[in-house]
């Protein structure tokens, strides 16, 4: 005999229910978010406050609606109180998100990492891996490489000490936030976890480095940048969404320095189209670095990107003393840093 399960009507409506509801009243009724408002729908997210289905509801109709800078910088405020905290007195000169991984080059910015750390910046690296298949992920290259990588804070307190240079998994301090960006295979697209994951700059280094997928994620990036009292950011369109100048294409820097936003024009350094590698591999980086053999465009993607990062490192350098710099970063490096 088959018996019909019988609905249970709740008693009340969810407390997560009325932010899905501002997002979904259609088009005369729907609106975006204010910050508080964002930062407290996020909060609930991280802390598991909602069912499985308000969470892909909520992330859907957001990408849908396209966020604002007002709620990214409420979602950023909600990461950063719910993370691992980092210890006190714990700083970097730099923060470089990655969260892309390489698809169709290899990862050269990779070199741009060790040239700025060589110099005696401290640069913290943040990021996750596995999200979407075929592709070479940071923790991934840093590893082969036999460059720093965390398993927490401390580790990342001592690598940057020692080396100026540290990569922590998103997992390692913010571990809900690190199971929402691997919904995208279940739900099929990006969702605006995707995007503040770049801005968390988890030690709150004055400088910041991100990258975007398509060029109007730019001014976006700079809206909640500016919100979250961010003194020097840049945004640029890298390789494959990571943090990486195209030599054979002009790439516009989005730059945001005290409160004041301009773009710059980094000219292409190459002609004609680029043949995609067969798989990305670290192997290369560690020939170019060493001498071994040439690689224009590896070269020309190393010295660009690091001239990009200089910009908001020396914020008082225009970027033809960046691109110099870069160009003696490079000749004065240590060939055996790279085994």
């Amino acid at each position: 005999m088959n018996i019909t399960p019988v609905f249970d009507q709740p008693a009340t409506e969810h407390p997560f229910a009325p932010y899905v509801r501002i997002l979904g009243k259609g088009k005369s009724g729907s609106r975006s978010f204010d910050r508080q408002e964002a930062a407290t729908a996020f909060s609930m997210i991280l802390a598991n406050e909602v069912e499985p289905l308000q969470l892909g509801a909520f992330l859907m109709l957001l990408r849908v609606k396209e966020e604002t800078g007002e709620e990214l910088a409420g979602f950023v405020d909600a990461c950063r109180l719910h993370m691992k905290q980092p210890g006190t007195g714990l700083t970097a000169d730099l923060d470089w998100s990655s969260y892309a991984g390489k698809k169709h080059q290899h990862p050269w910015y990779v070199l741009s990492l060790l040239l700025l750390a060589g110099a005696g910046y401290r640069v913290f690296v943040h990021g996750s891996d596995g999200h979407t298949a075929g592709r070479l992920y940071t923790a991934q290259a840093m590893t082969q490489l036999g460059l720093p990588v965390a398993a927490d804070w401390q580790q990342v307190s001592v690598q940057l000490d020692e080396q100026c240079l540290s990569y922590l998994p998103l997992r390692a301090f913010c571990p809900r936030l690190h199971e929402l960006i691997q919904l995208r295979p279940l739900l099929g697209l990006r969702s605006p976890v995707n995007t503040l994951t770049r801005m968390l700059n988890p030690l709150s280094a004055p400088a910041s480095l991100q990258s975007v997928f398509h060029p109007a994620y730019a001014a976006l990036h700079q809206e909640a940048d500016r919100l979250l009292g961010q003194p020097r950011a840049l945004v640029l369109k890298g390789d494959s969404g990571e943090i990486e100048v195209k030599p054979q294409a002009d790439t516009r820097l989005q730059l945001l320095r005290e409160n004041r936003s301009e773009e710059i024009l980094l000219p292409r350094t190459l002609n004609g189209k680029v043949a995609p590698v067969d798989a990305p591999d670290t192997a290369p980086l560690v020939t170019l670095w060493r001498g071994e053999q040439h690689d224009a465009y590896g070269l020309n993607a190393v010295l660009a990107t690091t001239a990009a990062a200089l910009l908001v490192l020396q914020p008082e350098w225009e970027l033809p003393e960046c691109e110099e710099q870069s160009r003696l970063l490079w000749a004065d490096r240590d060939p055996g840093r790279l085994n």
